[in-house]
């Protein structure tokens, strides 16, 4: 773990491993904490203000973020941060509800501002747009705290562009200057089909993890389609990749499915200068930009592992032997705009003598046209009731959330929740506490650290 240093004029310090030194300073009040993700004290004293070339490298991702901050001969952080995953369906919710409400009303005012040809230039649906603001934000919170030289961006795990004019047959276009290799143009074309497959076999399943040997395949050799497009070529392992199952009547003759779509590569291709032209506008830095197929090239040539940490690794121009420890991440819905909650009723099933809910006990009836006595009714099976349904409405939210950490007789604990209308605080360890009687000390991250 490492951590980051200011100056007492607020200049940027390379950041430290001693963690004692840190803790005494602390202690003798000869520096303070100013941040927590990433840790941050600045010191209270004046001191030197010699620093190294560091690098910040971001893997970008739809749900996956990597990143690693290194000099030439240290790494000093290593995360992976996972996004919430059901981003898209909460947007989708709130819109549904909001439109609801505003049917109810007895007049409703005509909004003619709200479709998409009246959308400014550069728009971006609310979904896509929370994405790119976290990989913004996780870039800032560590300019702001360490002497970054350089930002290298991966904006995609392969160029569409490039792609696009190589199968066409039109002039290279003019970019970064490893796009100009022949070896580039093979090598993301066969990410291009593993990245849209998943790195698994369609036909079997297996994968890396499984340590299979996956080839490209045309997927439509027998109908005399050999082309080298995207949609004509699928993954294969060694097992299915059999001249046996080339012949009619193999696993490989007659698929004709339709090729998943590139969600990740969809996204960044709708954000990657939506990212970069707004950490350009903010950072005083150099900004390069590269592509996950001359990453995979490097790590190739490292013989490291793919993670996403690893990815962020291999980009840049550093390479330290002394790496950092790999941190996991866990992004956390922080507001909970739940109102109502509803707790189902909880049974006895008299056949295996389990606690089951209302819910797996039901009629199982999906049309109001059907009996709620029938074959599928499973509501024979319910026993004696064990708690009864009823419902929770919030009517106040509270200052402390669950997660926060608040001080008692000296100390610390971990908020559960409040009861009794806000008057107590439900610790971890420890009956419930009068509110009035706690301290707060630090409110949750909206980032938590998982287990290694």
């Amino acid at each position: 773990m490492s951590v980051c240093v200011i100056s007492v004029h607020g200049e940027r310090l390379m950041p430290t491993n001693r963690l004692g030194k840190v803790r005494h300073l602390l202690k003798n009040n000869k520096a303070k904490i100013i941040n927590r993700h990433p840790f941050t004290i600045q010191l209270l004293y004046d001191t030197h203000t010699y620093t190294q070339p560091i690098e910040l490298c971001i893997d970008t991702g739809y749900q996956h973020i990597g990143l690693s901050v290194k000099s030439e001969i240290k790494e000093y952080f290593s995360r992976q941060y996972d996004l919430l995953p059901d981003e898209k369906s909460r947007h989708d919710d709130a819109r549904k509800y909001r439109r609801t409400r505003r049917n109810r009303l007895r007049y409703r005012k005509p909004r003619f501002n709200n479709r998409k040809k009246t959308k400014p230039e550069g728009w971006l649906a609310p979904s896509i747009r929370n994405k790119a603001n976290v990989h913004i934000d996780l870039i800032h919170r560590f300019v702001n705290v360490l002497p970054v030289t350089a930002i290298i961006l991966e904006l995609g795990q392969f160029d569409t562009q490039l792609l696009q004019a190589i199968q066409e047959g039109k002039p290279i276009p003019e970019g970064t200057d490893y796009q100009h290799g022949q070896q580039y143009a093979i090598a993301t074309l066969r990410e291009a089909v593993l990245q849209r497959d998943g790195y698994k076999c369609v036909f079997c399943g297996r994968g890396l993890k499984d340590n299979a040997i996956l080839h490209i395949h045309h997927a439509y050799y027998w109908k005399g389609r050999h082309g080298d497009r995207l949609d004509e070529l699928t993954t294969a392992c060694e097992l299915c990749h059999t001249a046996a199952n080339h012949q009619q009547g193999g696993k490989l003759y007659g698929y004709d499915k339709k090729m998943r779509a590139f969600t990740g590569a969809a996204f960044m291709n709708t954000v990657r200068w939506y990212i970069y032209q707004a950490v350009k506008g903010t950072v005083s830095c150099q900004i390069k930009i590269t592509y996950g197929a001359q990453t995979k090239l490097t790590r190739n040539a490292l013989k490291i592992d793919k993670s996403h940490v690893n990815d962020a690794y291999c980009m840049g121009e550093f390479r330290p032997a002394d790496r950092a420890g790999e941190q996991h991440y866990q992004k956390r819905r922080r507001n909970n705009r739940i109102l109502e909650k509803f707790y189902d009723a909880k049974h006895i099933d008299i056949r295996d003598g389990k606690v089951k809910s209302g819910a797996q006990l039901s009629c199982n009836r999906t049309n109001r046209r059907e009996p709620r006595v029938s074959e599928k009714s499973l509501r024979t099976y319910r026993g004696q009731k064990v708690s009864k349904g009823r419902r929770s409405i919030r009517r106040q939210r509270y200052t402390l959330q669950p997660g926060d950490i608040v001080q008692f007789n000296g100390q610390r604990y971990k908020v559960k929740g409040v009861q009794n209308k806000g008057t107590y605080v439900a610790v971890e360890g420890k009956t419930p506490i009068a509110m009035k009687k706690v301290t707060t000390i630090r409110h949750i991250n909206s980032w938590v650290e998982l287990p290694a």
